[in-house]
């Protein structure tokens, strides 16, 4: 797209992760209305953060449901947002048009992409997305490719887990990058690459995300979206039944997926990062946990367990078990994942033992950013 400015539109815009991202790697773009809205929650701490940082940026930002906006969303570049995974089956209906499951937010992308076309979309989601619902594994993301096949679009994705690539948190999530067919730029870009070189060398995510070359004897899958098995939105609805795997793309309905090691290495001198890395030095009394009490009941939180439980509202009893996970956390490693309820007392919450003081803690909030 030469050097113009790239017009940005965000949905389920969160803080602001989409927009950060990009506004460090270029001056090109230019968010120009983001969306946010937290269903049944009487405080909107997300856009209140959102709003903190871009309120005088010159965007619109909008704290609504985007049921009730998606038409108020304006002509634009780049369409980014990291959406729920939910249930995406589709049915006909009585006048023969096709229907998405109410409440769905990929729908209201869907319907955001048919009337704005933008050049190009990236979308985020958890890697589940790719093997749900467990019914029918891989046919929500059937769904969303064959939504993108239909409005015009070539598709990459990849599964990235930032570790692989040097950062601190052992995060997997799946990138779904989109460029409307037509687009010169990309298209030169590929140069005529085949769906393989696409995935390995040529793609959106290789030159930032590279991958190992060499697969032999790997998990590997290609099909036809649009093929005698699949001629309509519905018929992927009702009997999807292929794989994907951590990489892969689709160009003109043609899909090649395919599982993938990283080949990332440190830069001369660097490593990767671990959570020892990121510990700040005078932490809060706070933060500490001293109780011995409270700290056999981390314990035994983190540590393998079989329990046998009665299904609520009933006398039906059933054993309950779960692995243990490391007790303190490792220092010198990525983390685990990084989630919403850290801080609180529960297993999945990062459980230290404090290199300085000597003393166990949880993570700052310092820490967790």
């Amino acid at each position: 797209m030469s050097e113009k400015i790239i017009s940005v539109v965000e949905l389920f815009a969160g803080v602001g992760g989409f927009r950060r991202g990009l506004e460090d790697a270029s001056g090109r773009f230019k968010t120009i209305w983001s969306n946010q809205w937290e269903p049944g929650r009487k405080n909107q701490f997300a856009f209140d953060c959102y709003e903190s940082h871009y309120k005088n940026s010159g965007s619109i930002n909008v704290n609504k449901d985007i049921a009730t906006v998606q038409d108020d969303v304006p002509e634009h570049d780049l369409l980014v947002g990291g959406f729920p995974c939910q249930d995406y089956s589709v049915a006909a209906t009585n006048a023969k048009g096709i229907t998405g499951k109410k409440g769905v937010l990929w729908w209201n992308i869907d319907h955001i992409i048919d009337k704005k076309r933008p050049q190009f979309v990236l979308l985020e989601n958890v890697d589940r997305l790719l093997r749900s619902p467990s019914t029918q594994r891989g046919r929500d993301f059937g769904i969303i490719l064959r939504c993108l096949h239909d409005q015009g679009y070539d598709v990459e994705w990849r599964v990235i887990n930032a570790a692989e690539y040097g950062e601190v948190q052992r995060r997997r999530r799946v990138f779904i990058f989109a460029s409307r067919r037509g687009n010169n730029g990309y298209e030169k870009s590929l140069g005529g690459s085949g769906l393989r070189e696409i995935v390995d060398k040529n793609g959106f995510f290789t030159s930032a995300f590279p991958i190992k070359d060499a697969f032999t004897g790997g998990k590997e899958s290609e099909f036809v979206i649009d093929g005698p098995e699949y001629p309509d939105l519905i018929s992927v609805s009702n009997r999807f039944a292929e794989t994907f795997y951590r990489a892969g793309c689709m160009k003109e309905g043609n899909v090649y997926t395919r599982d993938y090691s990283s080949a990332w290495v440190p830069e001369e001198g660097g490593a990767s990062k671990t959570l020892r890395s990121i510990l700040i030095e005078n932490v809060d009394e706070k933060y500490f946990v001293d109780n011995e009490s409270d700290i056999e009941r981390w314990k035994f939180m983190k540590g393998p367990k079989k329990l046998v439980r009665k299904k609520r509202g009933t006398d039906f009893e059933y054993l309950y078990s779960e692995g243990g996970i490391p007790f303190p956390d490792v220092l010198d490693s990525p983390s685990r994942t990084i989630l919403t309820s850290e801080g609180s007392m529960n297993r999945s919450s990062h459980f230290i033992l404090d290199p300085a003081a000597g003393r166990y803690r949880i993570l700052t909030p310092t820490e967790c950013e």
